[in-house]
């Protein structure tokens, strides 16, 4: 018996922005393959028998390669087993998702995608931050501070042009690197700009901050993402700071997620659900 590879957004870092299918999904691992920055509150809700490894990396240090991580799902799935690749934030964006989708369709191993709430969604929303807004900002744009080349492929004249709302995502601690290239390609120094660390987690900080003063600003700890655009200036006056600074960080109020138990899971999964939607 084949079994099947799921690969699953597990959201920015709150357990209750998971989707209800990937909570059905993992509800039912053999086992989770997870990425390193996935939290502890979600992953208890992988079944007591389901094996649980790490497969991610912290600060450019791999526990595993990619080429290992592929063969771990297609020798599990080949066994008959339900495995869950459970990444943070969607999937898609960011995620090597598209070596994994190879490997598998290479191996003729059944895969599902089931998608996540991206980080830059979860970062606006817990921040309050409009990432559009019919006054300022007609687009949006995601870039990752990392890259599989060491060249920069981003044309940033052309994306100051836009006029759009950037989110950078693992920026790195370089931000001076990043002002400068906007700066030459022609965006204002008054630009609104903030720093969001650990978004949507009890420890969430924000920074708020403009281009000609990012340089300055603190190394939150990661994950971070990076928030560049004039929609900033519609998400309250904590965003416009008069003389950026280290004071100015805040952080959330909102109270800790606290993991629901067996029956209260079960009995939320089973309600308004039919019988042939009890399994995966």
């Amino acid at each position: 018996m084949t079994g099947k590879v799921y690969l699953v957004g597990a959201g920015p870092g709150d357990p209750e922005l998971l989707t209800l299918k990937a909570l059905r999904v993992l509800k039912f691992a053999d086992v989770v393959l997870h990425d390193d920055l996935v939290g502890a509150d979600i992953l208890r809700l992988a079944p007591a028998h389901a094996k649980v490894r790490n497969v991610g990396k912290r600060c450019g240090q791999k526990s595993i390669s990619q080429e290992e991580i592929n063969f771990l799902m297609v020798a599990l799935a080949a066994s008959g087993l339900q495995v869950v690749r459970l990444k943070g934030g969607d999937p898609l964006i960011f995620g090597r998702v598209g070596e994994e989708i190879a490997a598998l369709r290479e191996a003729q191993i059944e895969f599902e995608i089931v998608p996540g709430i991206t980080a830059a969604l979860g970062a606006a929303s817990s921040s309050q931050i409009p990432l559009t807004h019919r006054q300022s900002s007609h687009a949006l744009v995601f870039l990752t501070g990392h890259s599989a080349s060491a060249a920069d492929p981003t044309n940033w004249r052309a994306l100051v042009s836009l006029g759009a709302t950037v989110v950078i995502y693992m920026p790195g601690r370089q931000y001076s690197e990043v002002a400068l290239k906007l700066q030459t390609a022609g965006l204002p120094n008054d630009t609104p700009c903030a720093i969001i660390s650990r978004a949507t987690t009890s420890e969430e900080q924000v920074f708020p901050t403009d281009l000609e003063n990012l340089a300055d600003a603190p190394r939150l700890p990661a994950p971070t993402l990076l928030v560049i655009g004039e929609v900033l200036r519609h998400a309250g006056d904590r965003f416009s700071p008069e003389e950026p600074g280290l004071s100015n960080c805040w952080t959330s109020s909102e109270p800790p997620f606290v993991v629901p138990t067996e029956l209260e899971l079960s009995l939320s999964l089973s309600t308004g659900l039919g019988d042939e939607e009890q399994a995966v």
